[in-house]
């Protein structure tokens, strides 16, 4: 019954997901930010759709932080550098069928608060 469920779930995350990428596009003046949320990291990356490239990532992981709010301010911090380093001011965000709210909406502030325009 469980594994039924846990396909269910991952069916309409799935479907979130395409829905919400058939909306966006990053190209590389204006990357799309992927993020990332698992139960116990996150991870975000700039991506140019037009060239199919990763201009820029980070891991919360190898910063030896959690998925919560305060991290996710932290991982944003370090983020919004490393974009700023590659000449990257406007992005359009891409929240991957996670809800705008607890540690994706602190991100996205954090991102805002550090001079990057979502």
């Amino acid at each position: 019954m469980r594994t039924k469920l846990l396909k269910q779930k991952n069916a309409l995350k799935a479907r979130r997901i395409r829905r919400i990428r058939g909306k966006i596009f990053g190209t590389e003046d204006m990357p799309r930010v992927a993020l990332f949320k698992s139960n116990r990291h996150l991870y975000a990356q700039a991506i140019d759709d037009t060239k199919s490239v990763t201009l820029a990532s980070v891991d919360g992981k190898k910063l030896g932080l959690k998925a919560n709010k305060e991290s996710a301010v932290e991982v944003a911090k370090v983020f919004a550098e490393s974009m700023k380093e590659k000449g990257i001011e406007k992005v359009v965000f891409d929240r991957r069928g996670n809800q705008y709210h607890g540690v994706v909406a602190a991100f996205a502030e954090a991102l805002r608060e550090n001079g990057i325009t979502l």
